[in-house]
């Protein structure tokens, strides 16, 4: 704004420098990029104006309103426990805190944990191992409390006990519940142990909530019903899911005042959530137990998938439940954190309601793992030299659950140039969150217009930007 209109006197003038500025103030930008080294780097926002949007600009909508955001996370498996407790206590500290701390951290809520052991423990283990103990007299939490419980403690403290939701989940059930004797190798729940089994559950929420006062927000069924893994695994069809909900853990669940725990059907992958979800939402008995199903990102990037459910079943809801980096030989790639960005952006602009990442830490290999199915995860130690690595897809998911607040609902939002990917969000307290993500090599120049403003913008190649417009 020229200073000649302060000299004039004008008030017209005054109060027009005084919008402007108002307006320019409005907006913040935090952006990611690969060539620069910027990591959540706060700039100087593009100034707004009231100049009308070009054509192809990004054009937020905030009258139409999508679903509600739950929020964000990322697993608390025995093996992130264990590799944060190689960490002298301040380092291991800061790790929990720059997740789970909502003015340090990036805002996760979320967390999600292993009922009995999975790939990523560092053996296999369950919470009542004496075969044919039918009424689970044996059940305890005590292999949990050397490596899992500690940190989900320490990421409850961090996030606050009001913000913090647990999602708990099987792999397999003991080995002497099932039809092949073995907690890996896939194989089934036997017939006889379905009361049994959901009678474990139960076990798990109480023990949880009275001896370490960690409630349990949700539980899914089973991890990946579909896949005969070399680890931990348990073979559920559709209808054999269906059933033991509708007969057996939905009854059992009611029957001991759990029903408040919200019940996440398939928690596997997007290529089969239409026959899943056919089967269990479509039979009402087995739906009045179920708050929704789970998704995770591995086969398939048919994002369209989880809008189909929706409009199929509008009154249930979907959670993005695992996506990891599936190979330790690829820690550290860029681009690794854009499959981050393109997956939140594609689930979320389809209906999914939040996001839950696998390991939220793991050593310099990808593990451990007692099957060696390494993967990356965001925050990378090396337990030998106690260095603690952010990598790039930390970055890229604080760009969306440091600023997408729970409770936010996605918006409306259109246009854009070709090669960009874009969504939009109206947090709790009416402020507007806009993400761009650029994954191509060159810079890309693009229109915004929201909230009455039009901002000239620039993204680099390779970088993701969050676009905040505080309430009026």
């Amino acid at each position: 704004m020229p200073t000649t209109l302060l000299r004039s006197g004008s008030a017209a003038a005054l109060a027009l420098l005084m919008t402007a500025t108002a307006s320019a103030s409005a907006w913040t930008l935090t952006q990611t990029a690969r060539d620069n080294g910027q990591k959540l780097a706060v700039l100087a926002a593009p100034a707004a104006s009231a100049a009308s949007a070009p054509a192809g600009a990004l054009q937020l909508d905030p009258a139409r309103r999508y679903q509600e955001i739950i929020g964000f996370g990322g697993a608390l498996t025995e093996s992130s426990g264990w590799v944060l407790s190689q960490l002298p206590a301040d380092k291991r500290a800061e790790v929990v805190r720059r997740y789970y701390d909502p003015k340090e951290g990036i805002g996760y809520t979320l967390a999600r944990t292993h009922i009995n052991s999975c790939d990523f423990s560092l053996n296999m283990w369950a919470l009542d191992d004496v075969p044919g103990d039918y009424d689970l007299h044996n059940f305890t939490l005590a292999p949990m409390r050397k490596w899992t419980l500690p940190l989900i403690h320490e990421a409850q403290a961090a996030a606050g006990a009001d913000r913090f939701h647990l999602l708990a989940s099987p792999w397999s059930p003991p080995a002497w519940m099932k039809t092949n004797n073995r907690m890996d190798d896939g194989g089934s729940l036997r017939h006889e142990y379905r009361k049994p089994w959901a009678n474990y559950y139960v076990k798990f929420i109480q023990a949880m909530a009275e001896e370490e006062k960690i409630p349990v927000w949700a539980l899914t069924v089973q991890n990946e019903p579909e896949a005969h893994q070399t680890w931990e695994s348990c073979l559920y069809t559709p209808e054999q899911e269906r059933d033991f909900v509708r007969d057996y853990l939905g009854p059992t669940l009611a029957q001991a005042g759990l029903s408040g725990v919200k019940l996440v059907g398939w928690d596997h992958n997007r290529d089969r959530i239409e026959a899943r979800a056919d089967a269990m939402l479509g039979d009402p008995k087995a739906a009045q137990y179920l708050w929704g199903l789970g998704v995770h990102w591995y086969v398939s990037e048919d994002f369209a998938a989880s809008a189909r459910v929706h409009a199929k079943f509008p009154g249930k809801s979907i959670l993005f439940t695992e996506g990891c980096i599936e190979s330790g030989d690829l820690i550290g790639r860029w681009e690794n954190a854009e499959r981050y960005a393109r997956n939140i952006i594609g689930d979320l602009s389809h209906w999914v309601a939040g996001f839950l990442d696998w390991n939220i830490v793991l050593d310099q290999r990808g593990g451990p793992n007692h099957v060696g199915n390494f993967c990356e995860a965001p925050v990378i130690v090396d337990v030998n030299t106690k260095e603690v690595r952010y990598m790039a897809s930390f970055y890229y998911i604080a760009h969306f659950s440091k600023f997408v607040l729970p409770g936010a609902h996605r918006i409306g939002s259109s246009g854009g140039p070709a090669g960009l990917q874009s969504i939009a969000f109206a947090n709790p307290d009416g402020s507007l969150v806009t993400v761009v993500v650029n994954p191509g090599e060159g810079a890309a120049d693009f229109a915004l217009a929201a909230a009455g403003d039009m901002l000239a913008c620039q993204i680099p190649a390779h970088a993701i930007q969050t676009y905040v417009r505080s309430a009026r």
